[in-house]
């Protein structure tokens, strides 16, 4: 799931290579199969869970997102509303003797991309929204965002009229990752924090770890982790590894947007997913840690 970026306030802009960028997002209230009993649980090892894991990939049905349930003991695949049983059959089938390994959920809506983020910002024909501010070692300041947002984006604005130039993409990861960077070059504040909070620092989340996320469509939002390393299959948009999978809410615009802890702890950027702020969904994030390593710079 991405969450798409959209047009100011006209609509979803439509890129060619990112379609799902452009799409809204369905209400997503997971429907899981019930986990079975710790007396019922079969002990797969690693690489049975890892081959699994390959199985699904290989697979290559769009709208599903797969990772380790620790406690199960199982590779949970969450499947959006476009996923037929025919194509969960295949992916059974691609599993061969590790089928049994595998545990189906199913989630309502359709994993997309948010384009939208804390504070919102413009590019040529879309809006996203700002992760966290960052610097390198020489005090140069940029922000982060995410991927799909940046690919593609050259100059970037803080107003809908697009006439206030805040900076320029520098770098960008998508599919695969989703993470880009922009370097500051017009005059707006760049505090350190998102909502507020002042982050202070980066970390990875553990699985239950109480998570805030901000977008500049739905603006703040809480919910908890439900899974780390996460794979989402977004079909034409592509596959990128290694997601926070979370029960937060995000909508349209959400795209590049902060998750982190009340503690000041930045944890992620907003990837996308399925669902709304109204009945809820499923949202993926890339972990910012990543991508403070990918371009040498830190929070502060």
């Amino acid at each position: 799931m991405r969450i798409k970026r959209t047009t100011p306030r006209s609509g979803i802009a439509r890129r060619t290579r990112l379609i799902a960028v452009s799409t809204g997002l369905v209400a997503a209230a997971a429907i899981a199969i019930p986990n079975a009993s710790a007396s019922d649980v079969t002990p797969f090892s690693a690489n049975q869970l890892k081959s699994a894991g390959d199985s699904v990939l290989k697979a290559d049905v769009p709208g599903t997102a797969w990772a380790v349930d620790s406690k199960t003991n199982r590779l949970v695949v969450t499947v959006d509303s476009t996923v037929s049983e025919a194509e969960i059959a295949k992916i059974k089938a691609q599993a061969g003797s590790n089928a049994d390994a595998l545990t189906i959920k199913h989630t309502p809506g359709r994993f997309q991309k948010l384009i939208q983020g804390g504070d919102a910002i413009y590019a040529s024909s879309w809006r996203c929204s700002l992760g966290f501010n960052v610097q390198n070692s020489s005090g140069v300041q940029y922000f982060l965002t995410a991927g799909h947002c940046t690919d593609g984006a050259g100059t970037w604005y803080s107003n809908s009229g697009r006439t206030s130039v805040i900076g320029s993409t520098t770098g960008s990861s998508f599919p695969n990752n989703d993470y880009g960077i922009v370097r500051y070059s017009g005059s707006v504040a760049r505090p350190g924090t998102a909502n507020g909070v002042d982050i202070t620092r980066a970390a990875t989340p553990s699985v239950g770890t109480s998570v805030i996320r901000d977008g500049s469509t739905t603006g703040t939002h809480t919910g908890r982790v439900t899974a780390l390393n996460a794979t989402v299959n977004y079909g034409t948009d592509g596959i990128v590894y290694g997601m926070i999978q979370t029960n937060v809410c995000a909508e349209p615009g959400d795209s590049g947007g902060s998750l982190y802890g009340s503690n000041g702890t930045a944890y992620g950027l907003t990837s996308g997913g399925s669902g709304n702020c109204s009945s809820g969904g499923t949202t993926f994030f890339q972990p910012v840690t990543e991508a403070l390593a990918a371009y040498g710079v830190s929070v502060y």
